[in-house]
Order: C-alpha cells, then structure tokens, then sequence
C-alpha cells in the first residue's frame, strides 16, 4: 500500500472523506474474533477502511446475506486443471475464490524458465490473484527426462518478483536432511530474501521431521494421518488439508483439527481437475465438506482465508481495516454458495459467472511442446525371455500400485503378446521433450483396457508421453496424434481416433472454457469405460498419469524403464 492510499484510507476511516462503496445490512464474518458481526463496512481505493457508518460515494444492501472474505486455496497447481490461468481464474472465481498460491511446478518441467515467464505473464492483472511459489524440484527425480532443469540460479531472477511468497514444495526431504548442497542452495535463496519454504514429506517423523523443520520448511500438504498433521503442528508448522481430484484427504484429517491448532490449519487443492471445478467446486467445497463434518463455519472459513494469509505473509483474508478488500456475499454458511464476488472492492461476479470474459493471452512460446524421435518399428516390442514379468498392479482410487509377478504368454521371438494376455495391458512411456527416443516399456494390471489404447501427455511429474493398450497399432496412431496436435489426451480403437481433448499449451492445458474440457472428458470417460472396458472405479486419465511418477511407490514406469520405488532404482521387467 502507497503512502498516498494509506493517508486515504486514514480519512475515510476517521469520517472525514466518503468512501468509494459502503456495505450495509451484512453479517460480516469477523475471522480474528470469530464472529458474525451486523455492522456496516466501507471500502475505499481497493481496501477496507473501516466497520461503521460513512458516507459513501455507492452503497450496496446486503440484505442480511453473509459477507466474508475471498476465499484462498494454499497449495495448487493450476495446470493440473487442464485449463491456462485466465480459464482457470473464470471457473473459481465465481465460486468466491479469489486468491491461490500456485507452484507452476507441472509447466515448468515441461517448459523450464519460458514456462514460469508465461505463468507469470498470462495471470497477471486477472480478477483471481495468483500468488507463487517457486518450484523447487524440476526435475522430480534423476531418474526421469523432464523438459527442463531449474537451478538455484534459475530461479534466483525470480525470488524478488513482486508475487512470488517463496519456494514450493520441498519434495527432496532426504536433500534437506543430508543437507545436498544444491538443496541448501535454495533454501538459501528464499531465506535470503525472507521468503516461505513449503514443504511435501509423506509419513516423515520423529528427528528426521524435526531436521526438515530445523531447515527452514513451514508447511506441509502431504499429511496423511491424524498423527502426522498434530505432530507438524508441534513443530510449528503450517498444515493444509487437501481436497482435490487425485488426493482427497480432508475429511480422513479434520479429525487431527484442534481449537488450539486450528490457526496452523488451512485447505488446499493441490490439483483440481475440469470435472472437480465444474462439478464439485473450488474451495467452497472445502467449506461445505468441513461444516459436514463437524467443524464450526466460521471457523472453517478462517482455515479458507486468514490462516491462508498468514502462513504466507498476505495482506488479506480478513474484513478489515486496511486489508485488501476482497470479498463474497453468502446467502448461508451451509452449501457456502457465492451471490456476489468483489475483489478489491469491485464486483467482479454474480450468480456463478464472470460479469466480464477474460481475454486469453498468447502462449507461442510453450506450443507445439511435442517434439518426438520417429518411432520404430519395434518400438512397442516388449521382449520377455523368461515368460514371466513384474506388473504394476492398479490400484482403484488410489496412487498407489502394486508390485506384481505374472507368467505371460510371448510370441515365438519372445515378444509380449497382447493378445493371448487378458487382463495386462502393455505400458510404454515415451521420451518427448528433446527427441531422443528413449522408451520404457513395461506391463499393467488392472487397468483393464481393451481394444484399443489411451495415451496422453498430462505425465507426472515429467509430463511425457504415456500409453497403455493391447492394440500396437491403436498405440502408434495415440502417439502420433499427439506429435500432430501438440499434447492432449486420446483414445484409440480400430484404427481411429475415438475420443480426443487437444492441451495445446505444453501438453498441459487447454484455451478452452472448464466447462468444455469437462464435456469432452465426460464423453472420453464414458467410451473408455463403456466400450474399452476399464472398471468403473479406475479413473482412466488420472490413472494413466500417474503410472509415471516415480516417487510413488511401488513400481512404476519412466521413459528409462521400469522403476522400483521401494529400492529406488531401475529393474528389469523380465523376471529371470
């Protein structure tokens, strides 16, 4: 805030100057008392100005509708919507978010600086604030064949930009721990600055989380117990409670929520797909599942906005004197459904949709993404001497997997044959950054496919192309629709193309609206259920790509092979 907007808001809280808008008739959700209180509020050059009556140059009636403030999500990736920012800022923002924290995380291991250059380009001046972190393990792993690698000195042009908070997810706690030199590095960096480290450490504890701590990390989204969320609030950490498309975690944690720990507790996403946004929502839905189970509304709203705030540093989340004035008008604090949507004291939604469309900005630098070796002939050959193999095995629901063995019948030149297999799909992934034609290629069960073939270039956490299918032929025609279209999602059978959503930028996101990407999802789910066979209870998209995250236990596939997480190393497919 300027020197001369603070002297502004000094008049107009003190009476002797009218504010730009008066709210009147509101129950204001006081987030720092927690309380509702029925008092007029002024607003005044995009913040609040004070919670009495004030002359005002436009006054609103609330009509005894709740005023609270703009709803945050802590952790996200946007690109994990399938949709670029303005897209995405069109689908939440008329569910009252208004405000995320963003790792550009998925992009930047496709596309590296260019990539972090269009996140921070295309979101700025749109109607969701977009905050980030700064990725901080691109790539994931050694073990994968990312687009890009960022360093220390990669991202040190970035830590003194106006909307980064910090660093993003810590995921190399074994780094922080070991004390890895290009860790420390920048944990260094954003220290240096006096910036926030997130953390991400599953079922870490005991004196190895203390050292995480110890480090500098403050938050962690990755808590899958009750135990571990209270532990890290021991330690003073922040903790977010996920509810998002893959992970979903909220209400196996809200337990772990005390009135005493309730101030270091906060909602995330973490990913939030087309289907989520449009038919289950944003952070709304976060409310509406914690008041369900059991927490206090008001108390809810402070974990969906002034917690947010605070474990970041932001002037918001609170309807308050000399906060920014972001905020959403309720009818109730039950289903948590938005009327009106104001950021910085301007309506900016009502009724569920943006009063203005988003302008869509350019994005030349991360199309055409693709950039593949031309595939062999024997590119799907997957040769098993033994005639016995290791299997991922699926399991519904969830990212785990299973490490299987199963006796597989091959061809006379020792080749898979999916034919004579039911019940195993070949896996292959597919080396698409740099051309170098590298493929692994490996076997899953309980996927379930038959007939034809899914692949896609959404591939955590290195986003190349994977693909399942007992079809070669369906397989090789998946992938090179891809080449031709620059990534997206595609499903084969018969020699044609049965069901496709083109994601034109970086293989990732689509220009499209949330809910056309949701309509072309439904339709693929339904065929790929329908008439490829695979179980009503295995998402067949997220599924797929999540085969090819090698953190993850227990085997999964990267372009290099097959990868034993347990081990943390490559194996063999062939069991011999």
């Amino acid at each position: 805030m300027d020197t001369r907007t603070r002297t502004r808001l000094i008049d107009v809280a003190a009476g002797r100057e009218p504010a730009d808008l008066l709210i009147r008739n509101a129950r204001v959700v006081d987030v720092f008392g927690g309380a509702i209180l029925k008092t007029p509020v002024s607003i005044a050059g995009g913040y609040f100005a004070g919670l009495h009556e004030v002359e005002a140059k436009k006054t609103i009636d609330a009509q005894g509708r709740y005023m609270v403030p703009g709803l945050m999500d802590g952790h996200v990736h946007i690109e994990s919507s399938m949709l670029v920012p303005e897209r995405f800022a069109d689908a939440v923002v008329p569910r009252g978010t208004t405000t995320v924290i963003a790792d550009p995380h998925e992009i930047a291991n496709v596309g590296g600086r260019e990539a972090l250059d269009y996140m921070f380009r295309v979101s700025d001046g749109l109607a969701l604030d977009v905050r980030f972190n700064l990725p901080s393990c691109v790539p994931a792993t050694p073990f994968e064949d990312a687009g890009a690698t960022l360093t220390v000195d990669d991202l040190a042009p970035y830590i003194n930009h106006a909307r980064v908070l910090g660093l993003a997810e810590m995921m190399n706690f074994p780094g922080v721990i070991c004390k890895d030199p290009d860790v420390l590095g920048k944990l260094d960096l954003a220290f240096s600055r006096n910036k926030r480290v997130d953390g991400h450490a599953p079922g870490l504890g005991g004196r190895e989380l203390d050292a995480y701590v110890t480090a500098g990390v403050h938050s962690d989204h990755e808590c899958t117990s009750v135990e571990e969320v209270r532990e890290r609030i021991s330690r003073g950490m922040f903790v977010h409670l996920r509810q998002g498309s893959a992970v979903r975690n909220l209400a196996a944690l809200l337990p772990g929520v005390t009135l005493a720990g309730l101030r270091r507790c906060l909602f995330c996403t973490d990913d939030a797909h087309p289907e989520t946004l449009v038919g289950e929502g944003h952070m709304d839905r976060h409310l509406c599942l914690a008041v369900a189970g059991g927490l206090d509304p008001v108390l809810a709203i402070i974990m969906a906005t002034l917690n947010v705030a605070e474990c970041y540093g932001l002037n918001k989340g609170a309807i308050a004197p000399g906060r920014e004035a972001d905020f959403v008008l309720m009818q109730d604090l039950k289903e948590f459904k938005a009327q009106q949507v104001y950021v910085r004291g301007k309506l900016v939604a009502e009724r569920g949709r943006m009063l203005h469309a988003t302008p869509l900005r350019p994005s030349e630098a991360l199309i055409r993404s693709v950039r593949l070796a031309p595939l062999p002939g024997d590119a799907f050959d997957l040769r098993l001497a033994s005639g016995r193999a290791r299997v991922i095995g699926v399991q519904p629901g969830s990212l785990l997997t299973r490490d299987l063995e199963r006796d597989v019948q091959v061809t006379a030149e020792g080749v898979f044959d999916p034919s004579r297999n039911p019940g195993l799909n070949l896996l292959a992934v597919i080396e698409r950054h740099h051309a170098t034609g590298k493929i692994g290629l490996g076997l899953v069960e309980g996927y379930g496919l038959k007939d034809g073939a899914v692949a896609s270039t959404v591939a955590h956490d290195s986003h190349n192309i994977v693909i399942a299918g007992d079809d070669t032929a369906a397989m090789r025609l998946a992938v090179e629709t891809l080449r031709e279209q620059g990534g997206g999602v595609v499903i084969c059978r018969g020699g044609t193309v049965a069901g496709n959503l083109p994601l034109p930028v970086g293989g990732l996101m689509s220009t499209a609206s949330a809910a056309e990407v949701n309509a072309i999802l439904t339709d693929m789910t339904r065929f790929a259920h329908a008439e490829l066979g695979i179980p009503a209870n295995v998402d067949p998209f997220m599924a797929l790509s999540f085969l090819s995250l090698p953190v993850i236990p227990a085997l999964k596939l990267t372009a290099r092979g097959l990868f034993d997480v347990q081990r943390f190393g490559f194996a063999p497919v062939d069991v011999q």
